[in-house]
């Protein structure tokens, strides 16, 4: 799951959100969900404890939800630290996102809102800016356009080794939304990513299947291939993303 974007979970919670969970992970016996005062003492703790201690209290304080569950929190950042198989879908955790974020909406939904939930779901069906960018973009010759709806142009070939859906690998990339907005590049911050093709959002599984190392593509993602409905962090709901991605290296 984890994710800068397109990854599932730095994509919920952000990348920086990932440091506190990786610190807590290698010490998996002190990350614990009981009382502070029983695994963590400030008088008497080294400084990587400290620090720890504060990006662990910072990310569940600012940058994740009141609902949190502490407790399988705790038990994801364990099972990564020990490799397990990852044990949900992406779409059983696409699904239980949107259930997460529906519950949330009705429960804070003024009546007025609510009534106005019906005419939101017809406009939603409607042709969209999203919808006509993909059709225009189709047409044009570089295009390939595979049967999920994917898209996307070759930039540049790669000779290396082309990987499989439950491969690691290495990549820059940028995303942006079809009005040229940047929400998110690896390439400029200068790090390359690495993930597992099964742990992303489906256009990425797919459309890093047919790369080669070396090669540079751009893929146009329909928004039932990325996000969705719901949307995720800077990315609106309904949204068809822009990636060009350059495959570094498969693992």
């Amino acid at each position: 799951m984890s994710k800068a974007l397109p990854i599932v979970v730095a994509a919920v919670i952000g990348g920086a959100a990932m440091v506190p969970v990786y610190m807590a992970s290698k010490d998996p016996e002190k990350f614990q969900t009981s009382s502070h005062s029983a695994t963590f003492n400030p008088e008497s703790a080294s400084a990587v404890e400290k620090i720890s201690y504060v990006l662990g209290y910072e990310v569940t304080s600012q940058m994740t939800p009141p609902e949190l569950d502490v407790n399988a929190f705790s038990a994801g950042a364990k099972a990564g630290h020990s490799k397990e198989t990852f044990p949900m879908t992406e779409d059983e955790v696409k699904a239980a996102y949107e259930e997460f974020i529906t519950s949330q909406k009705n429960a804070t939904a003024t009546p007025e809102q609510s009534a106005a939930q019906g005419s939101n779901q017809l406009s939603s069906q409607e042709p969209s800016a999203d919808v006509a960018f993909l059709k225009e973009n189709a047409s044009k010759p570089n295009v390939e356009t595979t049967p999920s709806g994917l898209q996307y142009t070759v930039d540049k070939e790669g000779t290396g080794k082309q990987p499989t859906s439950t491969d690691k690998v290495q990549v820059y990339y940028e995303g942006k939304l079809i009005n040229g907005e940047v929400f998110d590049s690896s390439i400029a911050r200068g790090e390359p990513v690495e993930f597992n093709l099964n742990q992303v959002i489906s256009g990425w599984t797919e459309g890093l299947q047919l790369m080669k190392e070396g090669a540079e593509y751009t893929f146009y993602i329909p928004s039932e291939l990325g996000y969705g409905a719901q949307g995720m962090g800077p990315i609106p709901p309904n949204s068809t993303l822009i990636f060009k991605v350059q495959l570094i290296k498969v693992k």
